[in-house]
């Protein structure tokens, strides 16, 4: 089979050995990147997980968060908050 027409081709009009192997053929070729944590390193997730860093309320911590104090330490996807706890307090630390 050419990968090329196979490409071209809409996905309706093949069959179903066309589609599993175009399927195995293009996920033999693209790695799967998995999001780890770094080994060693503390994470929050969440306003919440902000909150218990900070001992503080929720709202307290959208605000901390909102006032772009301890950017450097969050990473932010839609909704999904992930915070570098030990960064986070060493960038609090250094904002007073």
């Amino acid at each position: 089979m050419n990968l090329e027409t196979l490409r071209d081709k809409p996905l309706f009009q093949m069959t179903g050995e066309e589609f599993i192997f175009l399927q195995n053929r293009l996920n033999s070729e693209v790695p799967i990147k998995t999001l780890e944590p770094e080994k060693g390193k503390k994470y929050v997730y969440g306003m919440r997980g902000i909150a218990k860093l900070f001992d503080c309320s929720i709202s307290s911590a959208n605000r901390l968060k909102k006032s772009g104090k301890i950017d450097e330490a969050i990473i932010q996807d839609g909704r999904k908050i992930i915070v570098d706890s030990e960064l986070a307090l060493e960038l609090m630390k250094a904002s007073k």
